[in-house]
């Protein structure tokens, strides 16, 4: 057998560093799909624009989305990296970056936990491992408390920051897009923002305040419509259902009934995290969208709160269905259908339950 028949390509390393990346957003975001959807369903529920107001029950909605979730993702991500001693301290160093951000810290979650618990994991090979049994536990316990509380301060004083000025930097780029009469193209910064929870801050930072200008101008505004738009995650949230993995094909169902009819779109983000090819579906959607509202005219008089298609319908100005409505199916119809290719038609399958099997430590054939 020569080298070449032995030694992988760079092509194979390639593909097989992705694979373990993909495997290991998978392995932190899927086993919490179902505190998304609770989530999910207490918003649509339950906010002041949802099926049933309560102001009381609302009240769970903010501390689920901005400390929950994360900490979930954060302890997940811990857990696979050093096992539970690894949850804690990454669900621990989470809190750091919940407090020092004004937004849901998903992205920090990821980063910040397994990163934890690799420190810990290093100190308990050099050191933890060395200690007499007799003081193995102390050892143990303020091991974990030094290095999970020293992250959380430096989550909160440096994470944090590095994250509001993302946000800065893509609402910048989308209100320049904008003004230069270049609407379609904002899908490429808009919803990778999304999926990174970004979307409040971009829509209600940026869009809202420029479609309020253009609707007293002119009655209504596209601007409205670029972010709330519910098609690109109807989409990708179907390919799922019918070529998705296991594990999708099981919440993305009631998943798609919540973005699209409640009007949540985080409950998608997570699907798109586990699968980051998808976010070519989701920009590719958006985009087509936004240019079938663009050539119809179509636009709202406000900002559509939640974004379900509802909400979209009940502030679109008389006379302007047509536009909205062929934008939206548009959007999901196109979203649907790069998914559907990105997912091969349910021929990725395997290979999607492969990444969840790196993730918890198996092995790629």
């Amino acid at each position: 057998m020569t080298k070449s028949e032995t030694a992988p390509s760079r092509a194979q390393q390639a593909r097989v560093t992705v694979q373990r990346f993909g495997g290991h957003l998978a392995g932190m975001v899927m086993p919490n799909i179902g505190a998304f959807i609770a989530w999910g369903l207490i918003t649509a529920l339950f906010i002041p624009s949802g099926w049933l107001p309560n102001a009381k029950f609302a009240l769970l909605v903010e501390p689920m989305i901005k400390i929950l979730l994360p900490v979930l993702i954060g302890f997940t991500g811990g857990r696979l990296v050093h096992g539970h001693r690894g949850g804690v301290v990454g669900a621990v160093a989470t809190i750091g970056i919940v407090v020092g951000a004004d937004i849901p810290m998903f992205l920090g979650a990821m980063a910040i936990g397994p990163l934890t618990a690799y420190l810990l994991k290093l100190w308990d090979d050099k050191v933890g491992s060395k200690t007499h049994p007799g003081f193995k536990m102390l050892v143990n316990n303020f091991s974990a408390g030094i290095i999970g509380g020293a992250m959380a301060i430096l989550g909160m004083v440096a994470i944090g920051p590095v994250v509001q000025g993302i946000t800065k930097a893509l609402g910048s780029g989308v209100r320049t897009l904008v003004e230069a009469n270049l609407l379609p193209l904002v899908s490429i910064i808009v919803e990778p923002a999304k999926v990174l929870f970004l979307n409040n801050a971009i829509n209600h930072g940026v869009l809202s305040p420029l479609g309020v200008q253009q609707a007293l101008e002119q009655g209504k505004s596209i601007a409205f419509l670029i972010e709330p738009n519910p098609g690109p995650g109807f989409g990708i949230l179907l390919a799922l259902t019918l070529f998705g993995a296991k594990t999708a094909r099981a919440t993305a169902p009631g998943a798609m009934l919540i973005q699209f009819l409640g009007g949540i779109h985080e409950i998608y983000f997570p699907y798109i995290l586990a699968a980051p090819r998808l976010i070519l579906a989701a920009i590719a959607g958006g985009a087509a969208g936004v240019l079938v509202f663009s050539i119809t005219g179509a636009g709202l008089t406000a900002t559509p709160s939640p974004g379900s298609i509802i909400a979209v319908l009940a502030v679109t100005p008389k006379g302007g269905f047509f536009g909205v409505i062929l934008g939206v199916a548009v959007a999901a119809a196109v979203s649907f259908m790069v998914s559907a290719v990105l997912l091969k038609f349910g021929r990725g399958a395997a290979e999607e339950e492969t990444n969840q099997q790196v993730a918890n430590g198996g092995s790629v054939a």
